[in-house]
């Protein structure tokens, strides 16, 4: 902008600015409201909250959204009444603890939800500590407001020291309400995709060739369909404060900082950065792990990354949590003094989705070699695999494949169903990229390779057997699903024994990325670190690709297992996991 220009024309033109760039005039220093203690009282009620000045419609706790941060000891016995104040159902999950399954939340599955205008109350050791959240379960509530950040302190010394922390809590928020957002992804799932590619994009280079263009045309596939909905409908919010709020985290120079950060989105997937300022993760979903130092990292709906910063310098410092799709921004400040601003980099240019993204990796020329333990379950194609022409069924105005590419020769647990668009040919390993938008970063990317327990696995036995979960969707008709089978299906539980260790392969057939949630467990990730293997709850499964991980089904009951992706699991993308005792009848 040129400098010439005075205050009037510069406050004439901010209303044009993207939200993540527009003046700032305030910085808001703030902690989030903490609840703790043996017994803890939480209020749903409707309520409203200002964004970036503007007033819409919520689902608050205790009056504040986010809700307040829960504050819990390990050990301890926590008691959480819940008073429903709505006059619809609602929930509470408790995302990522381990607890009896009567008190994990989800209506339906473990109990019958919370009726309005009345009371719940959750009982349950705490057995962990780390960071988690909770969030309703119930609807499409989460995407207003109900949600909240739980911080479980150690029963002993933590390994992590620090000087200061703050809570960061990622969330995106929509003047639309989430029912109408979901009639406009059924009726059109392109709806709120406002990047997609121009002319003035082929011309300087940008993006696809035109031969490429009528190639992904003729399969009815558009690379820039990253994510669902994104900036042309969202504000990327910290805390429950927007871009121009600037939510501000305190600190002294030279203190280590620990930001205990959740992304709390209903559909949105962020890169995490601080320019000028390197991260060391200290803890992923809750579970401390060896310290690696990174300049950015992916987190997904539902995944929650420690990090501690050592910033040395008396100046102000820009978080930034870009959408994946990079359609906006969650902006907020590290500063040694409320009211500081720092540089807010522009958005950086779209991601567009490729041959690998379309489960064609070895094809695609990407690294199609998988670690020996996905060899040994025969799950990756060899790097000089050829894809099966007849599967994808080459059609000669289009040049190339079919768009349905649906060879379930490859995939016979799946079910031929219309919510079945296509099954990837050759997908691939992708645990050691960054995430969609972050391989040519230019920095240190966090990947989940580079994750190692801190603490030796409680349960290193092989696994007994190995099991195929597809990833289907139609993108098209916004269906999804797992194995072609949605929750309304009404299909009976993925049955497991207790106490027994099972490989799990998560098969993504669908060109977009699913942060998949297994509730009640841990699993181990499969990525060649042996009894150090990174410990997780969520996991980012990439398009066209494969995620594995090691499970011991050590908790009893029913389990919800769902994409956190809000509008995926609504759609259908959700599955019950059924623990069973060992020796009772099936």
């Amino acid at each position: 902008m040129n400098g010439a220009l005075g205050g009037g024309a510069l406050a004439a033109l901010a209303s044009w600015y993207p939200a993540w760039a527009q003046p700032v005039s305030y910085g808001i220093a703030s902690t989030l409201p903490t609840v703790s203690g043996t017994d803890i009282t939480l209020r749903i009620a409707r309520q409203t909250m200002r964004v970036d000045g503007k007033v819409s419609r919520a689902i608050g706790i205790n009056g504040t959204v986010p809700g307040p941060l829960v504050r819990l000891k390990e050990g301890q016995q926590a008691r959480l009444t819940v008073i429903n104040d709505l006059d619809e159902d609602s929930s509470i999950h408790w995302h990522g603890l381990i607890l009896p399954f009567q008190m994990d939340g989800v209506p339906g599955v473990s109990f019958p939800g919370i009726k309005p205008r009345s009371t719940f109350v959750y009982e349950f050791p705490v057995k962990q500590s780390g960071t988690y959240w909770y969030h309703s379960h119930s609807g499409l509530q989460e995407q207003i407001g109900h949600y909240g950040p739980l911080i479980i302190d150690p029963a002993g010394a933590d390994p992590v020291g620090y000087d200061r922390e703050h809570v960061v809590v990622l969330s995106d928020h929509s003047e639309l309400s989430p029912e109408a957002i979901f009639r406009k992804l059924k009726v059109n799932p392109g709806h709120f995709n406002m990047q997609r590619q121009t002319l003035s994009g082929l011309l300087d280079g940008k993006d696809q060739s035109l031969k490429e263009r009528v190639r992904w045309g003729a399969m009815r596939m558009d690379p820039t369909d990253v994510a669902d909905v994104n900036g042309s409908t969202y504000r990327f919010l910290v805390n429950g404060y927007g871009p121009r709020d600037n939510w501000t985290a305190l600190f002294a120079p030279g203190e280590r900082v620990r930001l205990r950060i959740v992304n709390a989105s209903a559909m949105s997937i962020f890169n995490v950065r601080i320019p000028g300022l390197r991260m060391t993760v200290v803890q992923a979903d809750g579970l401390n792990v060896v310290p690696i130092e990174i300049d950015e990292f992916q987190i997904g709906v539902a995944e929650t990354y420690d990090v501690v910063v050592t910033p040395a310098e008396d100046r102000a410092y820009s978080f930034v949590a870009e959408a994946s799709d990079r359609s906006g921004m969650a902006r907020a400040t590290l500063a040694p003094r409320a009211g500081m601003a720092a540089a807010v980099p522009p958005l950086r240019g779209r991601p567009l989705a490729t041959m690998k993204d379309m489960g064609m990796g070895a094809m695609a020329g990407g690294d199609a070699s998988c670690a020996a333990e996905h060899a040994a379950m025969g799950h990756c194609a060899p790097a000089d695999a050829s894809p099966d022409h007849a599967a994808m069924e080459h059609g000669a105005a289009a040049g190339g494949m079919n768009h349905s590419m649906r060879d379930f020769s490859v995939a016979p647990q799946v079910k031929r169903d219309p919510s079945v668009q296509s099954i990837s040919p050759m997908p691939v390993d992708r645990m050691g990229e960054p995430g969609q938008g972050l391989e040519d970063a230019g920095h240190k990317a966090l990947t989940y390779r580079d994750l190692i327990a801190l603490d030796r696995n409680p349960d290193v036995r092989a696994p007994e057997r190995a099991l195929d979960i597809h990833l289907t969707g139609n993108m098209e008709r916004f269906m999804w699903s797992f194995d072609g089978v949605k929750m309304s299906d009404h299909h009976e539980p993925i049955p497991f024994i207790e106490g027994e260790r099972v490989r799990v392969n998560l098969i993504n057939d669908s060109m977009m990325s699913h942060p998949i949630h297994l509730h009640g467990h841990f699993f181990e990730l499969v990525t060649g670190k042996g009894d150090r293997a990174p410990r997780k709850h969520t996991v980012i499964v990439q398009p066209g690709g494969i995620a594995t991980f090691d499970f011991t089904a050590d908790a009893l009951g029913d389990w919800a297992f769902h994409c956190h992706l809000l509008y995926h699991m609504h759609a259908g993308m959700m599955r019950v996991v059924s623990v069973r005792p060992r020796g009772a009848a099936a």
